[in-house]
């Protein structure tokens, strides 16, 4: 099975940092999947100012009488609590990143028949924002209705990674 995350609204290169008052400011900003157990080990990092990006996941899933459990190579956590990290990344002068804060797409919030259909159809889509209320890259838990789950091809938007 395949998890396709689809992602928009991208808050841009540079952003204050946390609790700051505007002085300091993370540059050369990234968002990646990151790698379970592997922090650092990040999926196709994308500019922080693109249009839009895709990631392609690979996943195996189980289905049982309690639901549908996820499971690949960038899927974190344990049985009922899985989720994927879009980890954002600021980019130093040589081009090493530095993780400044995580999305946590919460697996589990997926609605059964969605999870269920993406099971069996082979293709579990999740589409969303990046940017939050307050202009920042968006963070922690991610649920709906701020990701949108569905089962299936659909739209592609942007490239494809």
């Amino acid at each position: 099975m395949d998890l396709r995350i689809d992602v928009t609204d991208l808050p841009g290169r540079s952003s204050p940092a946390p609790g700051d008052s505007g002085f300091s400011r993370y540059g050369g900003i990234h968002v990646a999947v990151q790698r379970r157990n592997r922090p650092a080990e990040l999926l196709d990092p994308q500019p922080g100012d693109a249009a839009s990006a895709t990631w392609n996941l690979p996943c195996t899933t189980a289905v049982s009488a309690t639901g549908v459990d996820f499971t690949g190579p960038y899927v974190q956590g344990g049985p009922g609590g899985r989720f994927v990290y879009l980890s954002w990344v600021a980019a130093d002068a040589g081009g090493a990143f530095t993780m400044f804060r995580r999305a946590k797409l919460m697996l589990g919030a997926v609605p059964g028949p969605v999870a269920e259909a993406a099971a069996r159809d082979g293709l579990l889509v999740g589409r969303l924002g990046l940017t939050d209320a307050r202009g920042m890259p968006l963070c922690a838990r991610v649920v709906p209705p701020a990701v949108a789950w569905s089962a299936g091809s659909g739209p592609r938007p942007g490239a494809s990674r």
